[in-house]
């Protein structure tokens, strides 16, 4: 992978030419090199269940994903809230291992989508619209639908005939994209109908998708708005332990499920099975590295969720969902034992803090640590520990727990470091965070990670 063009760390040059210690040997399990992928699950990740592949240490999936949002939100029959790809296997991942996932490319297909805030339309589902929508006529659960037209009504049960979306909008809006994805344009009544008469095609919906296009709601509360494209994964990671909705792969979404009265329902204790695929964090894009913790066999990679673009938090609870096409490089690591995901994000989206030492910054370090008698100043590279829970005080402390135990150190080591040389980033409200800092490098090293960030953002 292309190396940033950021000032270089001082991280030790001789850790540059050592192997991983955790990295296993890629001809050591059979596997295919490249993993194409254009199926989908209902909703529900579930470990019971096929996965593709394997592919191969060091191989790559090709994946053409779904809207991840607001289409499957009014698909009843989608019981996740999302629709994600069917999982790939990671040849010789077990449980314990991690996987580091390169994101290669990200490219939108969808020409336009709509998008907003969200209102729950009460009497459509049991506990949780976003798992267990149901008819308000026939009290189906999980309806099959067909559409009606256009508008918030043309979500239709196909037993009685009923409006039955379980979601609406509070204020929505339909955007279109110039031809090279550079730029959004939020559209007015008469475009917005337009496009809902033609929704798949201008939302270049895979063949394999079930979803009903949001882009039929036609909503036009916002004109004219112009918004910058960065697209990212809203969704990627590994398959979690117990059967969770894809949505609610998450400590935030995920506590919603304790105590639900519908079948997927799950313990405190089997929400820490989770594996926080579902981030909406916005660094998780083309350049970035993602380690996944592997708490099945085979691990089970899987993605969805593009988002066009997204501020920190995601506030509105929502962005624009687009179709696209993903390629990304798989590479195990053995015996790491993560209980959720890092991220090596891409020099610009790193914390001003968090950033390498230049050279010329590394030697003035050197000069005033000499002056006051320190012999020897640290090597170091940033991390982005991700921290999920069912607010951001829980993310958070759950972030800085997870950071402690990787890394070796005490919680309050690793506060003081996020405060001087990091930060805590909000990825979704209301509970998912990033805790990013630098590291010593030997750290890195022991943990089987030094060349991933030397990769990002070394020499």
């Amino acid at each position: 992978m292309a190396k940033s063009s950021a000032p270089a760390s001082k991280a030790k040059p001789k850790a540059q030419a050592q192997p991983l210690p955790r990295k296993a040997a890629s001809n050591g399990h059979a596997g295919h090199e490249t993993v194409y992928v254009d199926q989908y699950i209902n909703g529900i990740l579930d470990p019971a269940q096929p996965m593709l592949g394997p592919v191969r240490d060091g191989g790559h999936i090709v994946a053409n994903t779904a809207p991840g949002c607001w289409g499957p939100m009014i698909t009843p029959a989608i019981r996740g809230g999302h629709e994600v790809t069917v999982p790939v296997a990671v040849a010789g991942a077990e449980v314990g291992d991690a996987i580091a996932i390169r994101i290669k490319d990200i490219t939108i297909t969808s020409r336009a989508t709509a998008s907003g805030n969200d209102t729950m339309m009460a009497g459509r589902f049991l506990g949780d619209p976003y798992v267990a929508g149901k008819c308000p006529k026939c009290s189906v659960l999980y309806p099959e639908t067909r559409l009606e037209g256009i508008g918030q009504q043309s979500v239709r049960c196909v037993k009685c005939g009923a409006d039955c979306t379980p979601f609406t909008f509070a204020n929505g809006y339909t955007i279109a994209f110039d031809e090279g994805h550079g730029l959004g344009v939020t559209v007015g009544r008469k475009a917005a109908e337009e496009m809902a008469h033609d929704a798949k095609t201008f939302a270049a919906m895979p063949e394999n998708s079930i979803q009903n296009s949001i882009l039929t709601f036609a909503p036009h509360d916002l004109v004219g708005v112009v918004a910058r494209v960065r697209p990212f994964m809203g969704q990627l990671g590994t398959t979690p332990a117990v059967p969770l909705p894809d949505s609610h792969n998450a400590g935030d979404f995920g506590s919603f499920l304790i105590g639900a009265p519908h079948e997927y329902a799950v313990t405190a204790k089997q929400l820490e099975q989770r594996t926080d695929g579902h981030l909406d964090i916005d660094a998780v894009r083309k350049g970035a590295i993602l380690i996944c913790p592997v708490k099945v066999p085979g691990g089970g990679v899987y993605l969805g969720d593009m988002h066009a673009m997204q501020g920190d938090g995601e506030i509105a609870g929502h962005t624009c969902d687009v179709s696209g096409t993903v390629t990304l490089q798989v590479h195990l690591i053995k015996n790491l034992n993560l209980d959720g995901p890092l991220l090596f994000p891409v020099f610009e989206d790193l914390p001003f803090l968090a950033q390498p030492l230049s050279d010329e910054e590394f030697a003035r370090a050197e000069g005033l640590a000499e002056e006051h008698g320190v012999l020897e100043i640290e090597d170091s590279l940033p991390v982005s520990v991700i921290g999920t829970g069912a607010d951001l005080n829980a993310a958070t402390d759950n972030g800085l727990n997870r950071a402690a135990a990787l890394l070796g150190m005490s919680v309050p080591e690793v506060k003081n470091r996020a405060t001087i040389t990091g930060a805590i980033e909000i990825g979704r409200h209301p509970g998912v965070v990033q805790v990013t800092f630098r590291v010593p490098a030997e750290k890195l090293e022991e943990c089987g990670l030094l060349n991933f960030a030397l990769d990002q953002y070394g020499d």
